[in-house]
């Protein structure tokens, strides 16, 4: 194990001297990885190469986030001409220990820590063996790259291996402390700050750019959160539907509609979301809207296919939009439900597509007239019954049926029987 006192002290004078003119770079590396960060980090470096940076520093304090997103910064780093450092200050864990290891050199503080980076799926469970294996692999190849001992890298992304010694026995992910990192060959050194960070690099003298994200890529990089995106779904499918019952357009449609251009505005910022994407939503919602009005619901079901592209083209990762698409559906329906059993088709929209009035009787409706009255009158048929025909009752003429025998006309008749609209009768002998 390499002295404390060692790595801490100044290495020489001529170093000050070499940093002298020289330029830069601070990237944060904060909080979790996601898309958002991902644009921000493609962003900071292409500045610092336009300015001429000589040097990139990555500080970072992470505990990780998404493997696709980590992937796309790993390459990031690779692809750098820039010398960089990633300068762990306090956590790099998961997708940040990747993208430690993908730097061309690392720096800890002593309070710092790097590993545990086992893959898990959204909903905390395991992911399967085939993103296991692909993640263990990304981990060892980004270790020797840069000429570290793989077997480090592959202990903190797979339980399995066996290195008690570091505090990582089988059934548990590795997790390095800066002397042990120092030890096995994964941090250059131990550093209390940036300045003595600076010094070990041969930068002291530099002068140094901080850069950080803006409020447009923080607002970002909030939207397009793992978590964040089916909340925004369901509050859009939730708040159309919910205004779909309210008179006129108000809170919910608003909320409903905010929440779609807050998704797309995320993804957009992020690089994900493109022109072809917000020109199928636009589309799909206008096929829905033309839907309430067309019949045969063919309309309708490309309206839903359109959207449900644009959400899926505006997506890093296709299995994650579909479980938020299926969430917010899920959610919709049983906001849908509730809103029928308690409110029906009475309010709102629904009024004026559906037709709820009825011909009741108490509204003066009457399908029949039965005729009770006239059970008892005589009269004589005017026309023969086979079974049925006219016969003047009264001096009116009535539609009757006989009992079931053939009466022929000029016959007296009696009525015997009442039953709904029918008025049955009986000759008389």
């Amino acid at each position: 194990m390499v002295p404390l006192f060692l790595i801490l002290c100044p290495i020489s004078d001529h170093v000050n001297a070499e940093g002298k003119g020289q330029l830069v770079y601070v990237i944060p590396v904060e909080n979790t990885v996601e898309s958002g960060m991902v644009s921000f980090l493609e962003r900071t470096t292409d500045e610092a190469i336009e300015k001429g940076a000589d040097h990139i520093i990555f500080e970072i304090d992470t505990p990780g986030g998404r493997v696709d997103a980590a992937g796309d910064i790993g390459e990031l780093l690779a692809g750098l001409d820039i010398p960089n450092t990633a300068f762990v200050a306090s956590r790099a864990y998961s997708a940040g220990s990747y993208i430690a290891l993908s730097a061309d050199q690392i720096y800890m503080k002593p309070q710092a820590t790097m590993g545990a980076s086992g893959v898990i799926n959204s909903d905390g469970t395991a992911a399967d063996k085939k993103a296991q294996s692909a993640w263990i692999s990304a981990m060892v190849s980004a270790a020797e790259a840069n000429g570290r001992d793989s077997l480090y890298a592959r202990a903190m992304a797979d339980s399995s291996v066996n290195l008690p010694e570091y505090g990582a026995a089988k059934g548990e992910f590795l997790t390095l402390g800066p002397e042990d990192a120092v030890e096995v060959g994964y941090a250059e050194g131990i550093v209390n700050d940036r300045t003595q960070l600076l010094h070990e690099i041969g930068m002291s003298d530099a002068k140094v750019v901080e850069t950080s994200p803006t409020l447009a890529e923080n607002f970002a990089r909030f939207l397009t959160h793992p978590v964040v995106i089916p909340i925004l779904l369901s509050i859009a499918s939730i708040g159309l539907v919910v205004e779909l019952y309210s008179p006129g357009f108000g809170i919910p449609g608003i909320m409903g509609a905010l929440s779609l251009i807050l998704f797309f505005y995320g993804h957009v910022v992020a690089g994900l979301a493109g022109y072809e994407a917000i020109v199928l939503l636009i589309l799909g919602i206008g096929l829905i809207v033309a839907e309430l009005f067309l019949p045969g619901g063919i309309a309708g079901i490309a309206g839903i296919a359109a959207v449900v592209a644009s959400l899926m083209l505006s997506s890093a990762d296709m299995g994650h939009m579909a479980m938020s698409i299926g969430i917010a559906l899920l959610l919709t329906i049983v906001v849908s439900i509730i809103l029928i059993k308690t409110i029906g088709f009475e309010r709102g929209f629904f009024r004026h597509v559906i037709l709820n009035d009825s011909t009741s009787s108490e509204k003066g409706y009457v399908s029949t007239v039965n005729r009770l009255e006239l059970i008892g009158l005589k009269g004589e048929t005017i026309t023969p019954l086979r079974p049925s025909g006219t016969a003047l009752i009264d001096e009116e003429r009535i539609d009757v049926v006989s009992e079931g025998s053939f009466i022929a006309s000029n016959q007296q008749v009696k009525i015997v029987k009442i039953e709904g609209a029918r008025i049955v009768v009986r000759e008389e002998n």
